[in-house]
């Protein structure tokens, strides 16, 4: 294993405690659970924390390093989410405005009551869906990889999403012609919601939404590595994406970074899954958010706005688990709640994590990380490249990075 360390004062953490979190994550790659790591820890103004272990290429012995580029997978969505939210600030759009208001081919939007695709029974929506069901998940549409519903079963078979559509404009015809999950407002599911987030902000702007992401979040703050591929000059510094490995012991290339689909532009610029980024990168979004929406001169969205978009918006202020219509769910859903784009602590105890309330937060589907905690100034992003399976293959590496962080506060 080739590990390179570095770090940044203690300050108001204990140094024993940092020590536990490096030696934490160097199991995991001595092991062969995970091949390198990247955790940093901003608090009270200042990095206390940066450390870099491991491999991002452990095929062809490359270490990680400060600059490795990761697939953020749903780490994007807080990014699309802020964008709207821009847009809401111009008063071009509202929170409880009908989504069909944007795409009117959605105008009859049904709800799922029997039969299999193409033959579906269906009733009325209750309410039309609106922009907060997209943003909070409550609009009643799924996934293609739940592999519960009928529902869910025809997005694989009517192609939604990156790998099988063509553009964020032929989703939207796909998705008018199957029915929701559930009547909008009424349920918590994770879905492709914020890839019609990312499709309202084309919509409403004017714009594509790589160009209007660089424009007005991407290049004011600085993150000069993120975008929805990885440019020709990039590309050495590009992880390898790892999964369990078809044996059942430790784990295997899923992507190789060579022949990545992220090495091309794609035409799908999917706002819930498709970015690339750096840990420094996604550290300066995180910290323009501790910072109330502004970092070092660059104001990317007003204070009141993330106040609004990070309070609990699930219907009755219920946590994600209690919300949720299928039952999938992780056990940190339990005592959170969904905002507008991340998730928002409500009751640490229900959840048996360590955390503020009003802590939030989101993960990436390679076990990427962040959490953003305005009563101890601080913010943490983990970056690795371990995408699980299944629930059975899934590590407990947030839940774990938590224990270790919170205790290290003095």
């Amino acid at each position: 294993m080739t590990a390179v360390m570095s770090r940044a004062e203690a300050g108001a953490l204990s140094a024993r405690n940092l020590d536990y979190l490096d030696e934490h994550l160097a199991k995991y790659i001595s092991s062969g659970k995970l091949a390198g790591t990247i955790v940093a820890i901003y608090r009270k103004g200042a990095l206390a924390h940066w450390s870099v272990q491991g491999q991002r290429d452990r095929e062809r012995g490359k270490p990680m390093q400060d600059d490795t580029i990761f697939r953020i997978y749903s780490m994007t969505k807080p990014i699309v989410s802020v964008a709207l939210m821009q847009l809401y600030e111009r008063g071009l759009v509202q929170l409880d405005d009908p989504a069909e208001r944007y795409i009117p081919a959605w105008k009859n939007l049904r709800v799922y009551r029997a039969g299999v695709y193409p033959s579906f029974q269906t009733v009325p929506c209750e309410r039309p869906m609106t922009v907060r069901d997209l943003l909070s998940h409550q609009s009643g549409l799924t996934y293609g990889h739940d592999l519960q519903t009928n529902v869910d079963a025809a997005y694989r078979q009517v192609g939604i999403g990156r790998d099988a559509c063509p553009s964020l404009e032929e989703m939207a015809r796909r998705l008018a012609e199957l029915p929701l999950e559930f009547s909008p407002g009424t349920h918590w599911h994770y879905s492709h919601s914020t890839d019609v987030v990312g499709y309202l902000v084309q919509i409403i702007s004017g714009q594509p939404l790589d160009t209007y992401l660089h424009e007005q979040i991407i290049d004011p703050l600085g993150m000069v590595d993120t975008g929805f591929r990885v440019r020709p000059e990039q590309a050495d510094r590009f992880a390898t994406n790892y999964g369990p490995a078809s044996s059942g012991s430790g784990i295997e290339v899923a992507d190789d970074p060579t022949t990545s689909v992220y090495l091309q532009q794609p035409t799908y610029l999917s706002g819930g899954g498709g970015l690339v980024s750096t840990t420094g990168d996604y550290l300066r979004f995180c910290r323009m958010l501790l910072g109330g929406g502004q970092l070092e001169g660059a104001r990317i969205i007003g204070p009141k706005t993330l106040q609004v978009m990070t309070r609990n918006h699930v219907t009755g202020n219920r946590s994600m688990a209690a919300a949720s219509s299928s039952g999938i769910y992780q056990t940190s859903h339990h005592g959170q709640g969904f905002g507008l784009g991340f998730a928002v602590a409500l009751d640490t105890s229900e959840g048996q994590i360590s955390a503020s309330p009003g802590e939030f937060n989101w993960s990436g589907a390679a076990s990427t990380h962040f959490w953003v905690d305005p009563t101890e100034d601080m913010t943490v992003v983990f970056m690795t490249q371990y995408r699980p399976g299944s629930n059975a293959s899934r590590y407990n590496l947030n839940r774990e990075l938590r224990a270790i962080i919170y205790g290290a506060l003095d």
